[in-house]
This record gives C-alpha cells, sequence and structure tokens, in this order.
C-alpha cells in the first residue's frame, strides 16, 4: 500500500520560508511515471496546484509561485520537497502531498498538514 505523509511547520512568521516535505512509504520517488505534487487549499477557497517533481527529479511549479518556489528530493529517505520563499498570510493552507499517475490524475493524498503564517 502506498501512503505518503506530509510534514511542514505549523505555524510560520512572514517572510519565512516555507518548507513542506512528503515522505512516500510503498513507493519510489524515482519510479516512472509518477510524479509527486504539493496541492494546498486556502480557507473557504478551492484547491491549487503547487508544483510537482517528477521520477528523474525535474521540479515543475505553478506559473504564479515560479519565482518563490523550488523542489529537492532526498531518494535515500523516498522524500521530496517544496520550498515557498518569502510567505504572507495568504500562503495559509492546508498542504497536501499526492501522487499525480499523469495529465493531473490525482489517485493518492495524504492526510494534509495545516500551514499557519501569521506573525
Amino acid at each position: 500500500e502506498v501512503q505518503l505523509q506530509e510534514s511542514g511547520p505549523g505555524l510560520i512568521l512572514p517572510p519565512q520560508r516555507l518548507s513542506l516535505t512528503c515522505t512516500v512509504n510503498g513507493a519510489s520517488i524515482t519510479a516512472s511515471p509518477y510524479h509527486w505534487a504539493v496541492i494546498r487549499q486556502p480557507p473557504g477557497k478551492g484547491l491549487e496546484w503547487m508544483g510537482a517533481m517528477d521520477y528523474s527529479g525535474h521540479c515543475y511549479t505553478r506559473s504564479s509561485l515560479v519565482r518563490r518556489t523550488s523542489c529537492v528530493r532526498d531518494t535515500a529517505k523516498n522524500q521530496f520537497t517544496l520550498l515557498l520563499d518569502s510567505v504572507t498570510p495568504e500562503d495559509t493552507a492546508m498542504y497536501y502531498c499526492v501522487r499525480d499517475s499523469g495529465n493531473f490524475s490525482w489517485d493518492l493524498w495524504g492526510q494534509g498538514t495545516q500551514v499557519i503564517v501569521s506573525s
């Protein structure tokens, strides 16, 4: 069984950097054809795809966030991390790690982790 687990700071101060780590159990993040994505949902709003890393380690980011977002991975730990710079209260959201089976087919979700940006 494949499971995804998010880890984040909970509360973060602006304009710090948010580090959102996804740990994958039961599958390798280097296995084709999957992408591993981060999706967020701000309070009272819809889902927003932020970015993803594919099995080769290439990072894709939302165009509106490209200047603030980057990805790293640790293949030994089977983890990938999305980094979001200069957070503001508008980045407050529930953040989810998601497996993308292709063409934005999100077939597995983590439980989510709440991130609050507040001074």
